[in-house]
């Protein structure tokens, strides 16, 4: 069973910036991001495999960046150039298997609490 835990929400305004962790307590191949608005379906924002291999959604890509220190069990998100529609709970997602081509919030074993993420306009 591998626990997760994430810090470095907050809030913002608009343009700023923030850096989401998320501390693992055991070794995991595959570990992603998602955020949920609120009120709205959740949606993955990135995801890292045990290569360093990664996927952004269109929304994010170019003003995001994840990132995993392997050694510590720490995944990263760099949130840059932030909108409003950024705003949500940002939440880590982890596997000890490897990634899949393609994979549902569902396919992940391990999750953490969130941390909540607002960006004023």
């Amino acid at each position: 069973q591998v626990q997760l835990v994430e810090s470095g929400g907050g809030s913002v305004q608009a343009g700023g910036s923030l850096r989401l962790s998320c501390a693992a307590s055991g070794s995991t191949k595959c570990m992603a991001w998602y955020r949920q608005p609120s009120g709205k379906e959740r949606e993955r924002v990135a995801r890292i495999d045990s290569i360093g291999s990664t996927k952004y959604s269109d929304s994010v890509n170019g003003r995001f960046t994840i990132s995993k220190d392997n050694a510590k069990n720490i995944l990263y998100l760099q949130m840059n150039s932030l909108k409003p529609e950024d705003t949500g709970m940002y939440t880590c997602a982890a596997d000890s298997r490897a990634c899949p081509y393609l994979a549902s919030w569902r396919w992940y074993q391990y999750w953490g609490q969130g941390t909540q993420v607002t960006v004023s306009s």
